[in-house]
């Protein structure tokens, strides 16, 4: 256990080292004590204080100095043992074989290197090599005796792991018996990686943030810690799928052959497959060579965003098992193995201040302001932390040292303040309770966690309620940007939404930037927003709680905007899909006059404020019937499914509920689907019986 003066000066010292171009021999015991500090945040109390990325650099730099200077190697180095300790919540059990490491690469000559020695070592002129993803995930060993699922375990030191058998029975992705005595199998021993989808994992954050909790930081820590849960109920309903990878140790069955297939890593994951295991079979690519592999390495790097799992990397393992066996491996690593790793996504910065921003709905948003750091292929400098209620569950404070993290597509996130090194120069964050715009008192409703500016004049609301307004999915106003309606906003020559639609164009052109040809296409835009169809003006009103699904609902139901002044609450949550919260918004919404005298004023301009039955087929197949989308279709984009219901007199639901006839599910189909499936009288279709309902298809 390390104390508080301890952390502080190990951190430290770690910060010196990460900055250093060169570590030197005489730093190699500061830098053993300084990984095995970290590896004790990491695997003891699951509270890592670095990034992945800045460990593997200081640990690299460690295996460097001990090839260089050998004398110096020390039997308790970090490199020739797995990293020690457990925690104490789950049974202890030893794995049948050891979870080592794998070797880490950054660059392409990391890879030259690897495959030079593995060559060396096994006197052959060209290896053929089995590449697969590095799931990012909880890693996990199974074991299977005559036939059936046993044990599983969490990694835990590599040596021995958590025993969490009855959790892992929860993921239906793991078979609960596989016919291994098929191919002369008794007792199997497989390493896999446990996974939440980035949909579901989105879908739970979103979850979290309704019920005002902080949002998880990454998939990773969200499967991990859900493994850890000691109600297995609980783990069921967070919809964890998991990959294997390997097949690490069998025994035969007396008198059984067993299977040719094992001969090859390439073959064992075929075999798992067959078997009904979730493995890479279908996104391995067998190669000669290690140009070949490098190739493919840095093509798939390209496709890691539009993957539906996190990956860190890929992992090359030599194909051949035999030569794998005369590769051997060191107490760390096996060396017929390697991970290519990605650019990393997470490291750590320092939180300099902090600035108040304003929504359009009035939303107060902290945004955390630091020392530029690269992430994933991008510097990020500022990053929101939500709401004062999560500033205060992370416990940030100005001056302290975060970590953070950005995934794929998702918005960079502080995963932690690193409390441990703080000098006392820190200053807590103190929430503004004035508008820090138009200093109007903040108001938080009842059950919520943000704080709003209620000042419907407030300039920053109107100028962020402008520039939704002629956003792409609302009015679609191309050419009018952000930065265009902050300009025409700041000089006077935009005050309101109605202001749009008179602009002084001859202002305009004295601008630095705007020719005749650009004010041209701004002024055409906006004269072809007039005719946009009514649901596209209900949503670019931003009322709040309203998306598109809810704004095409809203559309169907009158004749003219207007009329929404006579319905009663009741008359709206009577409506398709609204229940109570969407139906107080609208109903206040039209209740407003200022509201009122908008929409009018826009109608004078030549806005379509009537229901054009002609965007909404009365007839067709589908008339009468609603759908909702779950998971990615195989040949159709989402919203051209949609556009095909509506064409065919059908409606589109925003979410699961006795109203709903069809659930067209794709693949990756997540909570929707186990919620319709508890509704006896929603039919559950697949893509291809979707469009034999739909004509001409």
């Amino acid at each position: 256990m390390y104390s508080k003066e301890q952390t502080k000066k190990l951190q430290s010292e770690t910060t010196a080292l990460i900055k250093k171009k060169e570590i030197g021999a005489k730093e190699i015991e500061s830098l053993r004590d300084v990984l095995r500090f970290h590896e004790h945040r990491y695997y003891i109390l699951n509270d890592p204080l670095i990034s992945d990325f800045e460990y593997d650099q200081l640990y690299k730099a460690l295996e460097k100095l001990e090839a260089e200077n050998p004398k110096l190697v020390t039997p308790d180095s970090p490199t020739q043992r797995v990293a020690k300790g457990l925690t104490k919540d789950f049974p202890t059990v030893p794995h049948l074989v050891p979870m080592l490491s794998l070797s880490n690469s950054y660059n392409t000559e990391d890879l030259l290197d690897f495959d030079r020695k593995a060559r060396e070592l096994t006197d052959e002129t060209k290896i053929e090599y089995c590449v697969e993803p590095k799931f990012d995930g909880a890693s996990i060993s199974l074991i299977y005796e005559n036939d059936l699922l046993v044990r599983g375990a969490t990694r835990g030191d590599g040596v021995e792991g958590d025993e969490i058998t009855t959790n892992i029975k929860q993921i239906k992705s793991i078979p609960l018996s596989a016919k291994f005595s098929e191919y002369g199998l008794e007792t199997v021993e497989i390493r896999g990686e446990v996974l939440i989808n980035k949909n579901n994992f989105k879908k739970y954050n979103e979850q979290l943030m309704e019920q005002g909790l902080p949002p998880l930081a990454n998939p990773r820590n969200a499967a991990a810690g859900t493994l850890r849960i000691k109600d297995p109920k609980e783990v069921g309903k967070r919809s964890l799928e998991a990959f294997v990878y390997n097949i690490s140790y069998f025994t035969t069955l007396r008198g059984k052959k067993v299977s040719s297939g094992l001969d090859t890593h390439s073959g064992s994951l075929e075999i798992l497959w067959e078997l009904g295991f979730r493995s890479p079979q279908q996104d391995k690519k067998v190669l000669e060579g290690i140009d070949a592999v490098i190739k493919h390495c840095n093509e798939y790097e390209l496709m890691r965003d539009d993957l539906p799992y996190e990956i860190d990397g890929m992992v090359i393992k030599v194909n051949d098992v035999e030569l794998q066996d005369k590769l051997g491996m060191t107490s760390h690593h096996p060396r017929w193995a390697i991970a290519c790793k990605f650019k990393a996504r997470q490291a750590t910065s320092k939180l300099l201040g902090v600035e108040f921003q304003v929504g359009r709905t009035g939303a107060v948003t902290p945004v955390a302001k630091l020392e530029p750091v690269g992430i994933g292929g991008v510097t990020v400098s500022s990053i929101s932390i939500h709401n004062e209620d999560y500033i205060r569950e992370k416990d940030l404070r100005i001056g302290d040292q975060v970590l953070i993290e950005r995934a794929g597509d998702v918005i960079p996130q502080i995963v932690k303040s690193l409390a441990e090194v703080r000098n006392g120069k820190q200053k807590k964050i103190v929430f503004p309770d004035q508008c820090p715009v138009c200093k109007s008192k903040l108001f938080k409703e009842e059950g919520e966690a943000v704080w709003r500016c209620v000042n419907i004049e407030c300039p920053a609301q109107v100028v962020e309620r402008i520039i939704h307004f002629t956003s792409k999915d609302a009015m679609d106003i191309r050419g009018f940007g952000d930065a265009n309606v902050r300009k025409f906003f700041d000089l006077g020559l935009l005050t309101d939404i109605p202001g749009i639609y008179e602009l002084d164009y001859e202002k305009i052109g004295e601008l630095e930037g705007f020719g005749e040809r650009s004010i041209g296409n701004l002024q055409s835009a906006i004269n072809n927003s007039k005719n946009q169809p009514l649901n596209r003006l209900i949503y670019a009103l931003g009322i709040r709680f309203v998306g598109e699904t809810t704004a095409k609902t809203l559309a169907r139901s009158v004749k003219h905007l207007l009329d929404f002044q006579n319905y009663s609450l009741e008359d709206l949550q009577n409506l398709e899909d609204i229940g109570p919260k969407v139906g107080g918004s609208i109903y206040h919404f039209f209740r407003n006059k200022d509201n009122i005298r908008m929409i009018q004023q826009l109608e004078k301009l030549g806005l379509k404020l009537k229901n054009d039955k002609k965007e909404h087929a009365t007839g067709g197949n589908l008339a009468g019937q609603s759908f909702l989308f779950t998971g990615t279709l195989p040949t159709l984009k989402r919203s051209e499914a949609e556009g095909m219901v509506e064409a065919n007199g059908g409606q589109i639901l925003s979410g699961v509920s006795s109203k709903l006839n069809y659930l067209v599910v794709g693949e990756d189909a997540g909570s929707k689907l186990e919620k319709a499936k508890k509704i006896n009288s929603i039919k559950i279709i697949s893509e291809a019986e979707f469009l034999k309902m739909i004509p001409n298809t």
